[in-house]
């Protein structure tokens, strides 16, 4: 046990000297103010590209299990 309390402290003692920078966040308004039809793009285009190509592998499924020269069972 003592093994665990003096591996735990050698690790607090790691953590506590670590220095770590700030971010410089601000929050300002957009520059260029979006149009609903260029948002409905980007979305639609965000849709098509994650969501299209796991659709297509799973609506040909069947074919990937069936592919020709894979052993029949």
């Amino acid at each position: 046990m003592s093994g665990f309390n003096r591996s735990f402290t050698l690790l607090r003692a790691a953590m506590r000297h670590q220095l770590i920078p700030k971010a410089n966040i601000t929050a300002k308004p957009a520059k260029h103010k979006l149009s609903t039809g260029e948002q409905v793009i980007a979305m639609s285009v965000m849709f098509v590209t994650i969501l299209g190509p796991s659709g297509w592998i799973l609506s040909h499924l069947e074919d990937y299990k069936h592919r020709p020269g894979a052993a029949q069972e």
